[in-house]
This record gives structure tokens, sequence and C-alpha cells, in this order.
């Protein structure tokens, strides 16, 4: 059986979005094209959140609204398209701007504060399409990358828990099936192509607590964090990729390791 690609996804908005597509601009260093292009800064001052918004070395996990600090988030979704970034709960638009119109964005943070009046203030919606808030780009070794999610790893853990495991708590790019559970494992280092396109495999994907949320609420309702370290002694799901040049990918696509 060939490794192919079975779903493809993106985040408009740094941890608190997550679309399905059929298929992505690729470009090259950067990643997926709107893929995390927008960010929700908190407990930092307006000038502060320019620095972060601007430059990756500025900025620090904690000065982001993230599942991890604002579970109470994770019920929402945040749709791009056309320069205009909609907020969405249960499938019902609540509020669209136009991405760039400052003003704009300051109604869509006050509808935010407006429905959840506990998180920590002051917010600030950032944009930056040439450095994406990738948590990637917060790292000691600082690049823009791609999530491949293995399916029989996660299938893996689920028997093994004996436990639902929603693929979507690990909010990757490219969801693969095909190759035998952690098999992707052995590609940290290596090339890999996908229609043509060739990515660097740079290391595993740690996670956080943020798994432990169920899908679309802020139900916390498994320790998939704990579980994984008992049960694999790691705290991993996924590999980072990064693009090598510009191009396609489409669900279906081969994954070639060379």
């Amino acid at each position: 059986m060939s490794t192919t690609i079975s779903s493809i996804h993106y985040c408009p908005v740094k941890s608190l979005s997550f679309e399905n597509i059929e298929s992505c601009e690729i470009k090259k260093d950067l990643g997926i094209k709107n893929d995390r292009i927008f960010a929700f800064s908190r407990i930092v001052d307006f000038k502060k959140a320019q620095l972060i918004e601007k430059y990756p070395n500025e900025r620090n996990l904690n000065n982001f609204l993230t599942l991890k600090n604002s579970p109470i988030l994770n019920k929402y979704n945040f749709i791009y398209k056309d320069n205009k970034l909609a907020l969405t709960l249960g499938g019902e638009e609540l509020i669209s701007i136009i991405a760039d119109d400052i003003e704009q964005r300051s109604l869509l943070i006050n509808k935010l504060i407006e429905l959840e009046s506990l998180l920590l203030k002051p917010i600030f919606l950032l944009k930056n399409k040439v450095f994406p808030f990738y948590d990637s780009s917060h790292s000691k070794k600082v690049f823009n990358s791609i999530s491949l999610i293995n399916l029989n790893s996660i299938n893996d853990f689920e028997k093994k828990i004996n436990e639902k495991v929603e693929p979507q708590r690990f909010r990757g790019n490219f969801y693969i099936e095909g190759i035998d559970a952690w098999e992707e494992r052995n590609w940290i280092g290596k090339t890999i192509k996908i229609n043509n396109n060739s990515f660097m495999v740079e290391r595993n994907i740690p996670r956080c607590v943020a798994i432990n949320i169920k899908p679309k609420t802020d139900e916390n309702n498994l320790d998939l964090l704990q579980s994984l370290k008992k049960t694999y002694n790691h705290f991993d799901m996924g590999i980072y990729l990064r693009a090598l040049n510009d191009g396609e990918v489409k669900i279906g696509n081969a994954v070639e390791t060379e």
C-alpha cells in the first residue's frame, strides 16, 4: 500500500482555527500559504504587540492566545477568505471583518471579549504573511514549518490506551495513511517528496496540554499528554517539514522518501 495524503488542513489564526482544504499552495521556506498568518496577542501593551507582530525574535508563546492558556476558545473557529476574517461558533458566523482594517480588528477583539470576558487582556489581532506565527518560529532552531501526522500512529496510540483519540487534537497540516505506526520518526533528517515537492523532515513535534481538549469543545476530558509519555516515553506526535520549493499538494498525493 502506498503512502498518501488523506487530508489537508490549515489554521489562519494561530492555535484557534482548523480548516479542511482539498489542496494547498506551498511556499519555499514558508509553509502553506495563509497558514497561521494571524495571531492574538495577550497581556502585552500595543507597542510590544507591534514588535511581536513584525519580528519572530520578539515572540514568546506565552504572549499569544492559545488553547493551552485559553481552552475556552476551542469551541470557536476562524475562517479566512478574500481578506475577510470571520469568527464562527457551531458553523454560525458571529462577526466578519476586513482583516487589514485596524478599526475592524478592534470590533473582532471586542466581540471575542464580549463572548469570553475572562480572557486575559489587553488583546490585539496580529498579522504577518512573511513571518507567520508558527510554534517552530519560537524554538532555538527557528524555521517555518508544515506539520505531518501519521494516522496509524494515532490509531496505535488509541489502541494502547483504549480511548478514542480524534486526529484533530493534533492540529496537523498533512495527515497521511499507508505506513506503519511511528515509521515517520525514521524520516528525521531525510527529504521526502509529495507531488514533486521536496520537504526536509526537521524533527519530531513535542506536544502540550492542548491535545487534552476534545475538538470543538472546551472539555478537558483526557490526559493524552501523560498517556503519550507513559506509553512511548516521549511527548511527540507527528513531524515538522520545511518546504524546499514552491508547489502544490492535494489530497491523494503520494508521499515518497528519498
